[in-house]
């Protein structure tokens, strides 16, 4: 294992971040899969990586809960002494009732909180990739659904604050790039949405066929390795945010 990269995946019981953990596992990465309430989901993707060939194991933290991501840090720590790669999945703000402050303290706070905690134990050469949505990427410059407006500006606020770290992350040798997608198909934010504003989900899909979660998985793998630039955004689907922005 120790020949192995060390990556943690945030939110990846389910999802975008369950597909990432598992093309990371299948390059060879030890995959932690971070969850929050869902042990048996969080378990069951595991156990599959392993049975496939590939080694994972788990962690529950609820990033929001300062406590929570100290300890997640410990254990990481305990294990392998070291984390080579951050994959900050973990999103939230749609759930039914959400404190008010909720998608601040999970979208911007928890990331750079746990960015803090881990960078010191991240070797040079190590990466970092937020997740994100154009939606929230673009916030300020283009439109955003009313419902989602809390998520995209917390979100965008997230990454504001990762990137004010780019010359620390310089400083280190640590790789950081953002990659930012158009609503992906079938993942739980856009079904959370379609029940709340059926009309903006649609509305996504007259400007073409909605990015896959594992065409977004992918890319989010495939930002853990090469040479791009610090602070460099992968952008998957949506090109009329693009034409303009």
């Amino acid at each position: 294992m120790n020949s192995s990269r060390i990556a943690l995946v945030t939110g990846a019981s389910r999802g975008i971040g369950a597909a990432t953990a598992r093309i990371l596992a299948a390059r060879g990465d030890h995959v932690i899969v971070n969850y929050r309430e869902k042990r048996k989901r969080a378990q069951d993707l595991a156990d599959e990586i392993a049975a496939a060939g590939g080694s994972a194991s788990i962690a529950g933290a609820d990033l929001s809960d300062e406590a929570a991501a100290q300890a997640l840090t410990r254990e990481i720590l305990d294990r392998f002494g070291r984390l080579d790669v951050l994959v900050l999945n973990a999103s939230g703000g749609l759930e039914r009732g959400a404190a008010p402050d909720y998608a601040m303290s999970i979208n911007r706070d928890a990331q750079l909180r746990l960015v803090r905690l881990l960078l010191p134990h991240m070797p040079a050469g190590a990466r970092i990739v937020f997740v994100t949505s154009h939606q929230a990427h673009f916030h300020g410059r283009k439109p955003v659904p009313a419902d989602y407006e809390p998520i995209a500006a917390s979100k965008r606020a997230g990454e504001d604050a990762l990137r004010d770290l780019i010359p620390e992350f310089d400083s280190r040798r640590i790789g950081f790039t953002v990659v930012s997608g158009d609503m992906i198909d079938g993942t739980i934010i856009v079904r959370l949405l379609q029940r709340r504003d059926p009309d903006a989900v649609a509305a996504r899909t007259e400007h073409g066929t909605l990015p896959t979660v594992d065409e977004f998985a992918t890319a989010v793998a495939d930002a853990t390795i090469g040479d791009q630039p610090l602070g460099h955004t992968v952008y998957i689907g949506g090109t009329d945010y693009l034409a303009h922005s």
